[in-house]
Formats: C-alpha cells, structure tokens, sequence
C-alpha cells in the first residue's frame, strides 16, 4: 500500500488532475480554516465579557439613592433619597456575616492645577477599601489609609494619565495640587486596567470631602463587597436584604422601584457569561456546520473521482489486481490530499486569529484563539470522514467485475 509506485501513482495522477485535486483540496482547507476562525472568535467573545468584568471586583454591590415616586408612611413622592456615614456603619454593623468590605463615594468634578498646567478632572472621595473594589494598582506611594479618612487628611492619590498631564516626566509624589480651590499632596499614583478614563482619577479621604461641603456627612453611594465564600445565592440574598434595610430605614415604599438602586456585579457578570457561552455555542455549531459541509463536499468529489476512474480500475483488475490494492490506492490518495490540505487550513486559520489579535476590539471580539488540541482534533476528524468519502465509493469499484467497468462509460 505505501510502495514506492503507489505514490508514484497518486503523484502522477494528481498531476494529471490539478484541477479536481485543488478543488478536494480547498474544500477541505476552506472547511478547517472557517471551524478555526469562528471557533477563536467565540473564545474571542467569551474574553471580551470576562475582560468587562475583569478590571473590577466581581464581588461586589453598588447601592445607590434614588428619588421616592411612591408616598410612603406619611412622606410625600419626589422625596430624594440621600446615604451619610450611619448608614455605612450600619451596613458592616448589620451584615457582618455576609460583608468583607464596604466604600463610601462622592464623585465631584472640578479644575485641577499644577504651576502653569491645568485640566478637568472627577476626584473620588473614598475609604481605604476602595482600591480592592476597583482594583486600583498602586505605581508609586500609597493608597487612602485610615488614618487619612480619620484626620481628614488634605492626601490625594492620582492616575498615572494625571501624572502625565501635569507633571510631565517629573515625579508626583510628595508635590502639591490644587484641586478646585485647595492644596493636597499627592501622595500615591496609581494605575488601572480599565483605561485611559480611569487613569485619570483623582481619589481623596471621604471625610476630606463631607469636610470641604460644610462639614456634612453625605455620601452619594456606598459600594459593598460581600464574602466570596456565600457564594451567587449568598450574592442575591444580601442583595435583598440590602434592598430591604434601605427601604425601611429610608421609609421607601417595597413598591417604588426608583427609591433605591443596587448594582449586582455578581448577578450582572453571570447573566452576561450566560450570554457569552450562548453566542460561543451558536458559533461553535456554525463552525461544525461547516466541518460537516467540508466532510459532504470531499465524499461527493471522492465518488466522482471514483466513477471517474471506473474504467481504469478495470483495467487493472483484469491485469491481475486485487480488490484490496484498489481500495488501498485510491483510499491513500484522499487521505493524503485531506491531510496536507487540513493542516495547511489550520495553519492559515490559526495564522489569522494571531494576526488579527487587538484588531477586533471594536466589534466586541477580544484576543480570539482556539486550543491546538481542538484544531487538531477537527482537523483528525475531517481527515477520518475524508479516508471514509474514499473507501466507500472505492470499495463498490474494487467489487466491479473487470468486463463491467470495460463497458462504463
């Protein structure tokens, strides 16, 4: 079967037939190169969801006050719903079970000025935790401790782009800013993996802040990390309990649905994985479809070629060859030609998704790949079926009696 005129053979009469044997070819090639480009392309989709999330804590809620449209126990609709220090107290106070940490933020926007340089900025106000539920990633200095949010410290910790645009090349640490009015030092740089946006930050104590604005206590939203241990149902349940507390201690109606918000992230980032392996399966399948499509279109050249060669296989049938020498040299022909096209398929569509990489950003597919094992394993099986789409139609023509095939036309 692997004799040297065996392959003689196949080379001369894929040579004869360059045109049939390009078409096997680029079927199969086609066939492999499509299931490898979509298939990294839903991985692609699958990264882009988990990077969404992947820049914050993931287990995390965001509460936040809204306006009452319900009356409620005596107090009118349109009351606005306002957060201050007890109501943080009473959170690690009240849910201590379930909470591994909790934030204040007040968000404000303002001019922000170093010698001649100046830009707009948004300054956070927050707590020390703070940095674990954005995943803030301390470049020089320090973070918000609690010593700062006790003293109400006049400390500031930038972005890395803030940095940039007004210290140039110079370090930050230890300069004074003034930030709408007031001097801070600067006393940490930070960077984030959720951008340019983010990086251009500015965070201070809360208490700095509430001190600033009169010496008030507001806070415009509190963010709550609960346990990884509890789990998602341990995720929900605090969520409503959350829900509940503000309700009663806000005296929100249950039935007003703007009184008070919560931001599940860990309800958020299932709903969205759920979407992603949707999508994933739906490509996934596209991609067989088109391995099956690959697998049809190789069987119907095969049996062509095969009916194609009827009488020559009878001719040499009727010289004395077996049945077996038959099957075995057209059955090596369409594994060979199979297999030097689906890997040259794979290689190209591996070759793609390298190439495209960051490209595809835009359109919601980030860094797609496939596992080799995978592209191999398709490949193997579209090399398997092309061995099949060989044998069959080779079987029926070695069974022909000789003056048979001398006769087909």
């Amino acid at each position: 079967m692997f004799s040297r005129d065996n392959w003689k053979e196949i080379f001369e009469t894929i040579h004869k037939n360059k045109l049939r044997t390009f078409l096997s070819g680029f079927t199969v090639a086609l066939g492999i190169l499509i299931f490898v480009v979509l298939f990294g392309m839903g991985n692609g989709l699958v990264n882009t969801f988990n990077e969404f999330f992947g820049d914050d804590a993931t287990n995390v809620l965001y509460v936040f006050p809204g306006r009452t449209t319900i009356p409620y126990k005596g107090y009118k609709s349109n009351r606005t719903i306002e957060f201050d220090n007890s109501d943080l107290v009473d959170i690690n106070k009240n849910f201590a079970m379930f909470v591994e940490y909790s934030t204040p933020r007040i968000s404000r926007g303002g001019l922000v000025k170093y010698r001649n340089e100046s830009n707009n900025y948004t300054t956070r106000a927050v707590g020390p935790s703070h940095q674990y539920a954005e995943k803030t990633i301390m470049m020089k200095g320090r973070f918000i401790n609690e010593e700062d949010v006790k003293n109400k410290t006049k400390y500031v910790v930038i972005g890395r782009l803030v940095e940039q645009d007004l210290f140039g090349n110079n370090s930050a640490i230890g300069e004074y800013i003034d930030v709408v009015g007031s001097a801070f030092m600067v006393i940490g740089v930070f960077q984030d993996d959720g951008g340019d946006n983010e990086e251009r930050l500015i965070y201070m104590p809360y208490t700095t802040r509430q001190l600033i604005e009169k010496n008030n206590d507001k806070i415009d939203q509190i963010i709550v990390a609960f346990k990884p241990e509890i789990g998602y149902a341990g995720a929900m349940a605090l969520d409503r309990s959350l829900d509940r507390f503000f309700r009663e201690k806000k005296y929100i109606s249950p039935d007003d649905q703007n009184g008070v918000f919560i931001r599940n992230v860990a309800d958020q980032l299932k709903q969205n994985q759920q979407f992603a392996r949707v999508l994933q399966i739906i490509v996934a399948l596209v991609a067989f479809g088109t391995i099956i499509a690959g697998i049809i279109g190789i069987s119907n050249i095969m049996v062509f070629v095969v009916k194609e060669r009827t009488k020559e296989l009878g001719i040499r049938k009727a010289l004395g060859a077996t049945p077996k020498s038959v099957i075995g040299s057209i059955l090596l022909e369409s594994v060979f030609i199979t297999t030097i096209s689906g890997f040259f398929g794979m290689l190209l569509g591996i070759f793609i998704l390298n190439s495209l990489g960051e490209k595809l950003k835009d359109y919601f597919i980030t860094n797609p790949y496939i596992d080799i094992t995978m592209a191999i394993s398709a490949t193997l099986v579209l090399i398997l079926f092309g061995a099949i789409a060989g044998y069959i139609p080779a079987k029926r023509a070695a069974e022909i009696k000789p003056i048979e095939a001398l006769r087909d036309e």
